[in-house]
Parts: C-alpha cells; sequence; structure tokens
C-alpha cells in the first residue's frame, strides 16, 4: 500500500482542534495500515501537545495552532506549533493529587525521543514514536512537514 508520508494542519486555537486533530491522524495511519497500539501511542501524543499549546502557549497569527506528522523509516513523527510562552516546555513531577502536570511525562514515556524547537515567534514542541516495522507501509517518496 502506499501512503503518503505526512500530513499538516492549522487548526483554530481552541479545544475542539484536539478531537479533529486526532481524528485525523488516527485516519492517515489507519489508512497506511499502523497497528492499534501504535496508532493510540501517536493519539495520546498529539492530543497532549495540542493540550498544553492550549493551555501554556499563545496562539499562532489568526489565533490557530499547526500540528503536522509525517511517517518516517520506524517511526511517526508528531509536532505543534504555538506562538510560544513565557516557559520552555518540560517534564513535571506533580504531586500525586495534582489534577495536571503529566502530560510531557506521558510524551516522554511514549517517544523515542522528544525535543522544542524556537524560531521567529514559532515554538515546535515534536516527538518521536516507534512503529512496529512490520506494519510499515512502502512510503511514498516526497514529503511536507517537518519537525524537530
Amino acid at each position: 500500500m502506499e501512503v503518503s508520508t505526512s500530513s499538516e494542519l492549522e487548526l483554530p486555537y481552541t479545544a475542539s482542534s484536539v478531537g479533529v486533530a486526532r481524528r485525523l491522524l488516527i485516519g492517515d495511519l489507519a489508512v497506511a495500515g499502523i497497528y492499534e497500539a501504535a496508532v493510540s501511542d501517536a493519539a495520546l501524543v498529539l492530543s497532549e501537545l495540542i493540550s498544553n499549546a492550549l493551555r501554556h502557549a499563545t496562539p499562532l497569527p489568526g489565533f490557530t495552532l499547526r500540528a503536522s506528522w509525517r511517517l518516517l523509516d520506524d517511526s511517526v513523527e508528531i509536532a505543534v506549533s504555538d506562538g510560544g510562552a513565557e516557559t520552555v516546555p518540560t517534564v513535571c513531577q506533580p504531586a500525586g493529587w495534582a489534577v495536571g502536570g503529566r502530560g510531557l511525562g506521558i510524551v516522554d514515556r511514549l517517544s523515542l525521543r522528544w525535543g522544542v524547537s524556537d524560531e521567529s515567534g514559532k515554538t515546535t514542541v515534536w516527538a518521536r514514536l516507534p512503529v512496529p516495522e512490520d506494519t510499515l507501509p512502502r512510503l511514498v517518496a516526497g514529503s511536507g512537514a517537518s519537525a524537530g
């Protein structure tokens, strides 16, 4: 099966964008023949990155944020870009009773690696997640989105 190697979305800076992006990612990975566990992990990471952008950062011009994903040789890379914040995204150690603060810890545990880049008023948090080798499709050459 041949599939596109990447997708990029410009989304409204609202909570409903989390579900929209998740559904599109799940659809793209399902069409690519990626197994359910890898799809679930990717959807969770995307949700956490968008939620963090909405909670902690400012929007991009036009009150938007960008989400992208691309299939690589042995992984899927997910990225979310926003207008930046006063703090740098880091993994926290929240108290057991804390309501939040676990998002990047989840990203860190599920990812092969993750990182943050800042350029010209735009912050991008990206994560690379493993995809089982036997589920990887034959990818179409070329790509669109790039992260990290």
